[in-house]
């Protein structure tokens, strides 16, 4: 769907770039027939001036005509002239004549508006097109699955990884006989190594779930709602369980993909069987 919507707005750029490419190629044109140049002008007032020089001073036309038929007579030699082709006109390029002010001025708007346009379409695309370097939204390396158990361990069961706000923890292996019953294979990947990645966001209001190293559960102090260490919905308000990642194993190496969002395990799902360990982070109190 993005791949198509990125196309749409390409396109929307690229037409209306050419639209405004055009419409000042046609304003351009218009604005030449008629307009002269300083340069010209100046020379149609020259040839005015000499034009009002006094008649008397100048030579008349039948004076030019009969030196002209006397200096023939005179010749002895006259070289016959020899008829030529005549040169076939060509219309002069408008752009020899130099660019004028409304021109230089006109394209000046259309390059000013065709890279902003350029910049917004290009701040869209960037906008939509997913991350694929890394971050959330991506396929993430969390680590080995050794290491990633050992860091939950020293982490008192709960390993938060900030760049896919996710938290990771461990899925004991004798629940995974229940799990296949309600989790689509994107997340057994993960449980079948003993692993769980579920997204940082309480499904009841979109609160950030913090742990509760007492109860050890997750705990989300909005409204009270509360999951077990597999983010399944154990009490307060949640209309399901917390959402997950799609995880895989390869070499041994522990992948989440950040950009395929689980929902959660419908309510009443206890595939672990885990109760409060000890007192709860929110109380009645706070609900």
């Amino acid at each position: 769907m993005n791949g198509f919507i990125v196309i749409a707005i390409v396109l929307v750029v690229v037409l209306a770039a050419v639209a405004l490419l055009g419409a000042a190629r046609r304003r351009e044109t218009g604005a030449a027939v008629g307009a002269l140049a300083p340069e010209t002008v100046k020379k149609d007032k020259r040839a005015r001036k000499e034009a009002a020089v006094d008649a008397d001073e100048r030579e008349s036309g039948r004076q030019v005509e009969a030196a002209a038929t006397l200096a023939r007579r005179q010749s002895d030699d006259i070289a016959p002239v020899e008829p030529k082709a005549p040169v076939a006109w060509t219309p002069p390029d408008p752009e020899t004549f130099g660019v004028t002010r409304r021109q230089f001025l006109n394209r000046s708007v259309v390059a000013l508006m065709g890279l902003g346009i350029s910049v917004f379409g290009i701040a869209i695309v960037g906008f939509l097109y997913p991350a694929g370097a890394g971050g959330f939204g991506s396929r993430i390396r969390v680590g080995t699955v050794d290491d990633v158990k050992d860091q939950i361990d020293e982490n008192d069961g709960f390993l938060y990884q900030p760049e896919g706000r996710m938290w990771v923890t461990r899925y004991p292996e004798s629940s995974l006989p229940r799990a296949e019953q309600v989790y689509e294979p994107a997340v057994l990947n993960g449980m079948r190594a003993g692993l769980m990645a579920l997204w940082q966001t309480c499904p009841h209001l979109g609160c950030r779930v913090p742990e509760c190293l007492s109860s050890q559960w997750f705990e989300c102090p909005c409204h009270g709602s509360q999951y077990n260490r597999a983010g399944e919905a154990r009490g307060g308000p949640p209309p399901r369980g917390m959402d997950s990642f799609a995880m895989e194993v390869t070499g041994g190496v522990f992948f989440v993909d950040t950009g395929t969002i689980i929902q959660g395990a419908p309510l009443g799902t206890n595939t672990t069987g885990q109760e409060a360990e000890g007192p709860h982070c929110i109380g009645e109190s706070d609900h």
